[in-house]
């Protein structure tokens, strides 16, 4: 399959991490697409890119110029967010696998072109089971992650170990071990399909029983009278994410017959998530059926702040807040922290007071610089008080 005049589609790609690198490998080997070029911000050589190193660029404007659609997983907010905002002014279509970016400025970059997450990490992957189940006649009540390990303060020395034993960077082995990048993904979900959390921090079920877990939730969500985004820990439960859901009474014999078991709730999951792999499709049907899977939505509920790993001294500055030792993200509800501050907006920010564990860092708390993130995350906030006054009134 072809774009609609004939010619392979021409893929930009932001970011030569992991998902950059793997998706340029994948493209490359397909008879629909073509790379284009690739944005980089790395100074010479880049390994293991599956393409030769004349498709990289370090000029955004080469990028667009040679492309009908951009994919962009870069992990950087503030960085994301200028490269979609130029994309836009191009015209081009973009597909994100960057929760990072999503519940920061998604919403407000979805007011400016068209932008969709890519189905293969986990907010793709439930949004695309949501479409499945629904269709089945399936009233979900909790939109889950599966998360086989947590240490919510691990060591610099650990994730030293960890990362290069996995072969990832250091910040991204920490996000996802301090539990920062689920709760990332599960606000994106929340956000994006109407969800609601039932807590700070979410739930986070322990469990050896994978089922057993997810209908913990589901009893927790009905009681709640909610439908919730949240997660599971489990070492024992396969990788992936579900859905616990219930169906009409009149069909449990049938539900029974086909191995659901007796209900009232049942446990639908995808084991896997393929990440760069799913990538392609979702741009077909981007580009071929307008479908947007996934968005932050037009008036997000749910955010990540920053929840401080240790007393930190006025005067220090947090270099990085995903994946940083100082701080990790915890989901939150807007409404109940106005002024948190995004964990995503926290790059090279000095703390005007002193910090305890524990804390929750809000803007009164630091000096940031300006920057286009910054600007789009208020007026979501502007946006959102707007929307609360008009429902008052």
């Amino acid at each position: 399959m072809k774009s609609q005049n004939g010619k392979k589609l021409r893929i930009g790609i932001a970011g030569t991490g992991g998902i950059g690198r793997g998706l340029a490998k994948l493209i490359a080997r397909r008879d629909d697409m073509v790379i284009s070029k690739i944005l980089t911000r790395r100074k010479g050589k880049i390994e293991d890119l599956g393409v030769g190193q004349d498709f990289l660029t370090t000029e955004p404007e080469r990028l667009f110029e040679s492309s009908d659609l951009i994919v962009v997983s870069t992990g950087d907010t503030l960085y994301s967010t200028r490269v979609i905002h130029s994309a836009f002014e191009y015209g081009l279509p973009v597909v994100t696998m960057d929760a990072d970016t999503q519940v920061v400025t998604g919403s407000w970059l979805s007011k400016r072109g068209v932008i969709t997450e890519a189905n293969g990490d986990q907010p793709g992957c439930l949004a695309a089971l949501n479409q499945e189940i629904i269709q089945m006649g399936f009233d979900p009540l909790v939109y889950g992650n599966i998360k086989g390990f947590l240490n919510k303060n691990p060591s610099l020395e650990d994730m030293l170990f960890w990362g290069q034993k996995q072969g990832y960077s250091l910040s991204s082995v920490t996000s996802f071990t301090d539990g920062t990048k689920l709760q990332i993904e599960q606000a994106l979900i929340a956000n994006g399909l109407g969800l609601d959390i039932v807590q700070q921090g979410l739930v986070g079920y322990e469990t050896s029983d994978f089922e057993k877990g997810a209908f913990a939730l589901a009893e927790i969500a009905q009681n709640e009278k909610k439908v919730i985004s949240d997660y599971i820990i489990s070492r024992e439960s396969p990788p992936g994410v579900f859905i616990a859901a219930t169906h009409q009474e009149d069909l449990a014999a049938e539900l029974k017959t086909y191995k659901m078991g007796d209900g009232p709730f049942y446990l639908l999951y995808k084991p896997m998530h393929l990440c760069f792999f799913e990538i392609p499709n979702t741009i077909l049907n981007l580009v071929n059926h307008d479908e947007i899977l996934l968005d932050n939505g037009a008036t997000p509920s749910v955010s990540v702040g920053a929840i401080a790993k240790k007393d930190l001294s006025a005067g220090s500055v947090i270099d990085k807040g995903i994946g940083g030792m100082e701080v990790r993200g915890e989901a939150l509800k807007i409404e109940d922290a106005m002024t948190h501050v995004p964990i995503g907006l926290l790059s090279n920010v000095e703390l005007k007071r002193n910090i305890e564990q524990g804390e929750l860092i809000t803007f009164d708390d630091i000096h940031i610089p300006d920057s286009l993130a910054l600007t789009a995350w208020k007026s979501t906030l502007t946006d959102l008080s707007l929307k609360k006054e008009s429902v008052r009134r």
